[in-house]
């Protein structure tokens, strides 16, 4: 896509739907009664994302890369079916950053706003709470964010996942650090937060640093809303290495900050998801310089498609629209949207989808095998991923001057590794 210009549309929030019973929708209230009588006239896409409470920024992140997939294939004149073409309207809901009221939400979708889809939540404790829903009432979910292997081991029918489950990165990651840093680390300290994303991020550490012969000096979870001063303390006194951090972002913001109030700084500190987050580098300033993280796609990519151009170009479009770089979640919730839109295409059928349709669309997502800008997006189809895209590999990815650069493996880092931080 050459054009950098993308039509802006009002992102649809609701997060006082569940009181009122009513949505916004193209700029005015729109009743479910309403919703209804526009039933067959546009696709509804719904979205249970965090717009408030402790992950927020998240999930406004996630619902930016979701609302840019809309626009896009709005400004093309919607999606194609059968020679015709239906726009696409996103009703987003707010799951408060709580997995009970994202089921909640995901019911109201499906029985009041009787969407056609889901997209999923930006964290994994959100998206195992909607899944049951989406399977009950068989309505299709791509989750561009969760990352938790919890998802996919239930072997979910109508989930499925863009971003690689986080205990095929964070392992890998840790032993990049090993065979890049210089001198060599010898030792790690493995933390994270009782919650089912972050403590898979540190059981996929733990497992990293026993795989890459590191002496583990700590390896613990701790409650998500901790003091963490005592956890630091206790981390530091055995001088690690490494330490590194299952945490989503304002976890992984505080435990730089408590770092920084100890006046200690590991020769490196790595936290899974979240440093790639403008939010991330805002709070923390020049403080974020040398934190490492995981990303499964760069703009540097070689990879192009038909819908969003190369990766490139999905940057500087998506920059242009949100004045914040794109990040791999931001990404993976756009071509999210893409996975949904060839389905619907093969489906061939209107808007208002039954649920014998819903089902059919199913199959076809699960059967999905094709190459966008973000990468390969094909879904396993048996074992301890089902329905998760496993095939992006995994990337070491450091702050540096207020940038996320990729710096391992060697054949796609763009950067060379600052380690060890502070030298």
């Amino acid at each position: 896509m050459s054009n950098k210009r993308i039509t802006r549309r009002t992102v649809l929030s609701l997060a006082g739907a569940a009181a009122g019973g009513a949505v916004l929708g193209h700029g005015r209230l729109t009743t479910p009664a309403r919703a209804a009588e526009e039933a067959g006239k546009e696709f509804k896409i719904g979205a249970v994302l965090e717009l408030s409470g402790a992950d927020s920024s998240g999930g406004h992140l996630a619902q930016r890369g979701y609302q840019f997939w809309v626009d896009t294939v709005n400004k093309a004149g919607g999606i194609e079916v059968g020679g015709k073409k239906y726009p696409v309207r996103m009703i987003s809901q707010d799951s408060r950053s709580q997995p009970a009221a994202g089921a909640q939400a995901a019911s109201r979708l499906i029985n009041e706003e009787k969407v056609d889809a889901i997209f999923g939540s930006y964290t994994s404790g959100v998206q195992l709470a909607i899944n049951p829903i989406c399977a009950k009432y068989k309505v299709p979910c791509i989750a561009g964010s969760a990352e938790s292997p919890g998802n996919w081991t239930p072997q979910p029918q109508f989930t499925f996942g863009i971003i690689p489950s986080v205990d095929l990165t964070a392992d890998k990651a840790l032993k990049f650090i090993v065979e890049t840093g210089t001198p060599k680390p010898t030792s790690a300290a493995i933390i994270g937060a009782n919650e089912p994303f972050s403590k898979d991020a540190a059981a996929g550490f733990a497992e990293g640093a026993k795989e890459a012969g590191l002496k583990i000096t700590t390896n613990t979870l701790f409650p998500p809303t901790a003091d963490l001063s005592p956890v630091i303390s206790a981390v530091i006194a055995d001088k690690p290495d490494i330490i590194a951090v299952g945490g989503h972002d304002t976890i992984l913001i505080n435990v730089v900050k408590t770092l920084k109030a100890q006046n200690y700084m590991p020769k490196a500190l790595i936290q899974h998801y979240g440093v790639t987050e403008p939010a991330f580098v805002e709070a923390l300033g020049k403080d974020a310089d040398g934190v490492l993280g995981i990303i499964d796609w760069d703009p540097g990519f070689p990879y192009k498609d038909d819908i969003f151009g190369t990766a490139q170009e999905f940057a500087d479009n998506y920059k242009a629209k949100y004045k914040v770089d794109a990040d791999y979640t931001g990404a993976g919730c756009a071509v999210s949207g893409m996975v949904l839109q060839l389905a619907l295409k093969q489906l061939g059928k209107g808007p208002g989808l039954s649920e014998d349709d819903r089902a059919q669309l199913a199959k076809i997502i699960g059967a999905t095998d094709i190459h966008t800008f973000y990468g390969p997006i094909k879904f396993d189809q048996s074992g301890a991923h089902f329905h998760d895209n496993t095939l992006p590999p995994p990337m070491l990815a450091q702050i540096q001057n207020g940038k996320v650069v990729s710096v391992a493996p060697k054949d796609l880092s763009r950067a060379k590794l600052i380690y060890p931080l502070g030298a």
